[in-house]
């Protein structure tokens, strides 16, 4: 059974809700990436996001385009990524999914990748700018490897493209709360979100998680009473790259995920009145 499979249902069991923090693998160096995952975990992440550097992100904001020109700035690779992952996986079991973009995992060769990608310890994939026509092309190398196809749905998905995402995706469903790049920070219309939340959760078995302009613990909280975990990226990436040549950079990061996780228990606790204030934003 695939880490991420365990790590929902065990959530499911403890009726509680997967908070889901992401970063730019590389940012800050290889030893900073792999620690950071160890950090997010002891602060009270359930899942960790991995972001693939990539030249000509067409989903990422300002915050994580920033991080992966540092990354690239400093020499990332694939192998490099995949070093990170085998760090991680010697110290621990908590889930990685990496997202990215198509380009460097086709140079790298689509089986090969899928192959060194689940060797070195990843347990999903999250392919932001691959059709959803051309998955088959990552299908069989998908399965041979054990990865989760990891799809998104947004709110411009009409209901047979939500149908057909739900059929092929694995591990879970990414809803993406609003059109646009990470880090917007529109205003979250949460009756919405909600609502094509609950359409997606009746298409399928999987479980719904919500992404993209979520930075806030009270925004966490609203974002979980409808979803089963909640992604947050570029607020993180922010802290980070305030902090990322500075001594205080791990307990800035632990102290942020800390308040989100806050936000998510108050939620389960039915509790409201003691949400720490955002520091990210």
């Amino acid at each position: 059974m695939n880490r991420i499979d365990r790590t929902f249902q065990r959530l499911k069991n403890d009726d509680r809700k997967a908070l889901i923090p992401f970063i730019v693998s590389g940012d800050g160096g290889e030893e900073t990436t792999s620690r950071m995952v160890l950090e997010l975990e002891a602060a009270g992440a359930d899942l960790v996001e991995l972001g693939m550097p990539f030249s000509d992100p067409i989903a990422d904001g300002p915050a994580i385009q920033r991080a992966a020109g540092r990354a690239l700035g400093a020499g990332y690779t694939t192998k490099k990524l995949f070093r990170i992952l085998e760090t991680v996986r010697s110290r621990t079991e908590i889930p990685v999914v990496l997202m990215g973009y198509f380009n460097p995992i086709l140079a790298y060769g689509v089986e090969s990748f899928c192959r060194d990608a689940a060797q070195a310890g990843a347990d999903g994939l999250l392919v932001v700018d691959l059709p959803l026509e051309q998955l088959d092309e990552l299908k069989d190398p998908f399965r041979t490897a054990g990865l989760h196809s990891i799809l998104l749905a947004a709110p411009t998905s009409g209901p047979d493209r939500i149908e057909t995402i739900c059929g092929k995706a694995g591990g879970f469903v990414y809803y993406i709360s609003l059109t646009g790049v990470t880090g917007t920070e529109n205003a979250l219309n949460m009756t919405e979100i909600h609502g094509n939340i609950r359409h997606i959760k009746s298409k399928t078995d999987l479980p719904v998680v919500v992404g993209f302009g979520i930075s806030r613990p009270e925004q966490v909280r609203e974002a979980g009473l409808a979803a089963d975990g909640v992604v947050v990226g570029s607020a993180l990436v922010r802290v980070m790259e305030r902090h990322i040549a500075g001594t205080d950079l791990f307990e800035q990061a632990r102290l942020f995920i800390q308040g989100l996780r806050a936000g998510l228990d108050s939620m389960e606790s039915g509790g409201e009145g003691s949400l720490p204030r955002a520091t990210a934003v």
